[in-house]
């Protein structure tokens, strides 16, 4: 994790108020449940429409790359860590033996860099995990 995100998780490590986690089936069915959530979070937090759809299609494309690489029956989680100047969203699932991520120049890359003011991922124990950065509008 780099420092930026970093700096958010140590912001909001001591008050669990400021995390949201969803936990959905790992199908795309139920990624319409995370949309919602992503846009209903930024709402709240007074982000402007455009970057409310920008981050509503940053998760819904996190997911995807990440539904496709994970086992059937496996679960998605979602986690909304609000700090003071930043909004880090946080996506893992089990994946598959033998699977990776998309790499960095892919178009799923490219969408999630352009959304966010930063995305990154990691595979740690057979769990993929996206994490995308967004400043807060007027801070």
């Amino acid at each position: 994790m780099d420092k930026l995100a970093h700096a958010v998780e140590a912001n909001v490590a001591d008050d669990d108020d400021d995390v949201v986690c969803l936990t959905v089936p790992a199908e795309g069915g139920y990624l319409g449940v995370l949309r919602t959530a992503t846009a209903g979070l930024a709402a709240r937090l007074q982000y402007p429409l455009d970057r409310i759809e920008d981050l509503r299609i940053a998760v819904d494309e996190a997911c995807a790359m990440l539904l496709v690489i994970t086992p059937r029956g496996s679960l998605l989680q979602c986690r909304f860590a609000i700090g003071e100047v930043e909004l880090l969203i946080t996506i893992s699932a089990p994946i598959k033996p033998g699977t990776s991520l998309p790499g960095p120049q892919s178009f799923p890359w490219q969408v999630l860099t352009s959304l966010t003011a930063q995305a990154e991922a990691d595979v740690t124990d057979g769990v993929a995990r996206i994490r995308m950065v967004t400043r807060r509008q007027g801070k």
